[in-house]
C-alpha cells in the first residue's frame, strides 16, 4: 500500500470516528474585522476552500476534513520532515504571505494524548528552516522546563527559549477548541501570546533577531486540528534569492 493510500485510509477512519460530514454542510462564519490593533486584515482562512493557501513541511501529514459540518485543517499523523536543527517537525505555512508586525488568531484543538509536552506550535518570523521564532504551547509542562511551553528562537542552532514571562491558563482540553493569539511589534521587539483569555498574556518576550517572515501552525511532534486562522499585519516583500 502506498504512503498516500495509507494516509488517506487513516484519515478516512479518523473521519468516521469523529463523525465528519460532507464539506457542503460547512457552517457559516461571521467575517473578521478589517482592522485590529491598527493593522489591516491580510489573511483569513476557514478551510472551506481546502488547503490550497498552505504549504506544509510534509503534506502527507495534513489534510482538510469536516468535523461536525465544519472544515478543519487536520494534522493527523507524524511528519517525515527532518529540520536542519532541533525544532518543530510538523508545520504548515501560509503561502505567499510575509509580514513584519502582525496579530495572528488561531482556533485550535489538540488531538494528542495527555502528557507533559502535549503541544501545538505557532511559527512566525520564518525566514528559512533554520531561522524563525515559534511559540510552543504545552500547559502541562513543568514551570522550569527549558524545552516546552515557551517562546523559542531558532537561529542556525537548536531552539532556545527566549520568553521573559511564562504562565498557564488551563490545559489542552480533550475535544475542545482554544483560541491562541500572537501579537508581534517589531519596532519594540515584543512578542505577546494569549491563550483563550485575550486580555492577559501567558507568554512574553523581547527580541529583534527576525523582524519579518512567514507565519505557520502545527506541532512539535503531536497532532491537532486548526479550525480558523486570521492575520492582521504589515506585509513585506521577501528578499529575492540569488
Amino acid at each position: 500500500m502506498t504512503l498516500l493510500l495509507r494516509s488517506l485510509t487513516a484519515a478516512a477512519l479518523i473521519g468516521v470516528a469523529a463523525g465528519l460530514v460532507p464539506p457542503t454542510l460547512a457552517q457559516h462564519r461571521p467575517s473578521p474585522p478589517q482592522t485590529l490593533h491598527g493593522l489591516p486584515l491580510v489573511f483569513h482562512d476557514d478551510f472551506s476552500g481546502g488547503a490550497a493557501r498552505w504549504e506544509a513541511t510534509d503534506p502527507d501529514a495534513w489534510m482538510v476534513v469536516n468535523e461536525h459540518r465544519n472544515p478543519v485543517f487536520f494534522l493527523y499523523q507524524a511528519s517525515h520532515y527532518a529540520p536542519p536543527v532541533r525544532s518543530p517537525v510538523n508545520l504548515a505555512f501560509v503561502r505567499d504571505l510575509w509580514v513584519s508586525d502582525f496579530v495572528m488568531d488561531v482556533r485550535v484543538k489538540s488531538t494528542s494524548r495527555s502528557y507533559d509536552h502535549r503541544d501545538m506550535v505557532f511559527a512566525y518570523g520564518w525566514q528559512s528552516p533554520s531561522r524563525f521564532y515559534y511559540t510552543h504551547i504545552a500547559p502541562a509542562a513543568r514551570e522550569d522546563d527549558p524545552h516546552a511551553h515557551s517562546i523559542f528562537r531558532v537561529h542556525d542552532a537548536p531552539r532556545v527559549s527566549i520568553a521573559t514571562e511564562r504562565r498557564r491558563n488551563g490545559p489542552w482540553r480533550d475535544r475542545t477548541y482554544h483560541t491562541v493569539r500572537i501579537v508581534r511589534d517589531t519596532q519594540a521587539g515584543t512578542i505577546t501570546v494569549y491563550f483563550d483569555d485575550l486580555t492577559t498574556p501567558i507568554m512574553t518576550a523581547t527580541d529583534t533577531t527576525f523582524t519579518w517572515g512567514r507565519l505557520g501552525v502545527g506541532s512539535f511532534d503531536d497532532t491537532g486540528m486548526i479550525d480558523l486562522v486570521t492575520v492582521w499585519g504589515r506585509t513585506v516583500e521577501p528578499p529575492s534569492t540569488p
